[in-house]
Formats: C-alpha cells, structure tokens, sequence
C-alpha cells in the first residue's frame, strides 16, 4: 500500500457529514480497530470501560461516527468501521506505533512516556515525515509492546494470557495488550521489571487472588493478577 498517497487522500477527505472527526472520535476509531483486529466484539459498554466513560458518552461519539460515516452498527449493536472508518483508523494506529519505535530507538525515551508523546505526535505527522520516521525504524514489524504495525506485520503472535499459564511452565511474553499503554503505573511496572516482548519467564505460582509468580535467574517478582492479563505470549517448554 502506499501509505504516503493514502495519508495525503484522507486528510483531504471530508466524510459524508461533510467534518473531519475531532481528536476524541479518532481515538474512539483507534480503539474500535484494535478490538477488532483482536476479533474482539466492538460494543458501546466495551468501548465505555476502555474509556473509562459514562455510557451516555460513548452513546454521543458513537452517534457523530455513525453520522460521518466512519462506523456501522447491526441490529445487535455490533460496530465495525466502514471502508472510510478503516483506512483512517488504520493510518493512525501505523503512525502511532512508528512514532513509539522512533521513540525508544532513535530518542531514546522510557516506556512510560512514548504512548502520550506518540499520541501528541500522531496527529500531526505528515506523509514526508512518516516516510522518514520509517526508514529509521524500517525493521521493526511492532511497536516496541510487541503490537503489529499495518503493512508491516497484520498478524498478533503470542495466543496465551500470562494468567492461565500453569506453575511450573516457561512462558516467552509476545506483547502487552493496548490497554496498558493508558495506564503509565503498569507500564512502568512492566519496564523496570524486564516483563517486555522475548523475556522468559518460569512461573512459579499462579493464584487468582494474588496474581502469577514469574521467576528467571537473579530475579523474582509476582505479577499483580489484573497486570497479567493484559500480557500475552507462548508458553515454552516446562521448566526443569
């Protein structure tokens, strides 16, 4: 695909309303696309808790996106986006996930800090310099939160929650689970702890009320239980 043309085309664009969507629909088109690459059903109380928003909320951007042509809803109150929807949503979720590359790699930023400063960034990155961002950060085919980028690599690897994954099992993480990425305590809790895509990890204990108990050499730590299940991977071979 070319992504520069296709950039350039949906800022041009105006939706059928005749608007752009505002900053907060976009983020709205954001999460709805990672739901659904996830195939997780799009609902209106799905959105609302990832959003941490009253229903009536999420109610009134529903409504704008459906007036602007950006989403469809069936008659189960399932939301998937239209043609438009989609290619915009996913021009800003490729530009966010380089920003978060050029981020750690070139700058040199903390983990807890490249979301925010991805999201000030995305908005306003034109074709030019996302072509640019890219040539530095050609190699990476996820966000450094193990997230595919589009047209780089469509496919989320690692099918196992860390919170099913039985004592005794080595478990390689694959990627941390957007919703994370909201919250800076957990993100901060994953990078000072080395639970980041390709570290192994025995787990020791698993008890839903404490949380899984993660053992490697020189290192112990228990992962609180509403942490591990934003974290995803494979589980391994079983310890020895």
């Amino acid at each position: 695909m070319n992504t520069s043309h296709s950039t350039t085309t949906l800022r041009r664009r105006h939706t059928s309303s005749g608007s752009e969507p505002t900053a907060k629909e976009r983020e709205y088109l954001e999460v709805i696309y990672y739901l659904a690459s996830r195939n997780e059903p799009v609902i209106a109380a799905r959105l609302a808790r990832w959003m941490k928003v009253q229903p009536p909320t999420v109610t009134h951007i529903v409504s704008r996106l459906l007036e602007k042509g950006l989403i469809e809803r069936n008659a189960h109150g399932e939301i998937t986006l239209t043609a438009t929807g989609f290619q915009l949503a996913e021009a800003m979720v490729r530009r966010h996930r380089i920003l978060e590359h050029f981020l750690v790699d070139v700058m040199g930023l903390p983990w807890h800090l490249i979301h925010e400063e991805a999201v000030r960034l995305e908005h306003t990155l034109s074709p030019v310099m996302e072509e640019r961002i890219m040539a530095l950060v050609g190699h990476a085919t996820t966000c450094p939160h193990g997230n595919p980028i589009p047209g780089q690599n469509e496919v989320y690897t690692g099918n196992t929650r860390m919170d099913t994954v039985q004592p005794g099992q080595q478990f390689r993480i694959r990627r941390i689970a957007e919703e994370a990425e909201e919250e800076t305590p957990i993100v901060s809790f994953l990078e000072a702890n080395g639970l980041v895509p390709g570290a192994i990890f025995t787990v020791a204990d698993n008890t839903a009320a404490i949380g899984v108990t993660l053992q490697r050499p020189g290192l112990s730590i228990t992962v609180p239980a509403h942490i591990a299940e934003m974290i995803w991977g494979d589980v391994e071979t079983s310890a020895q």
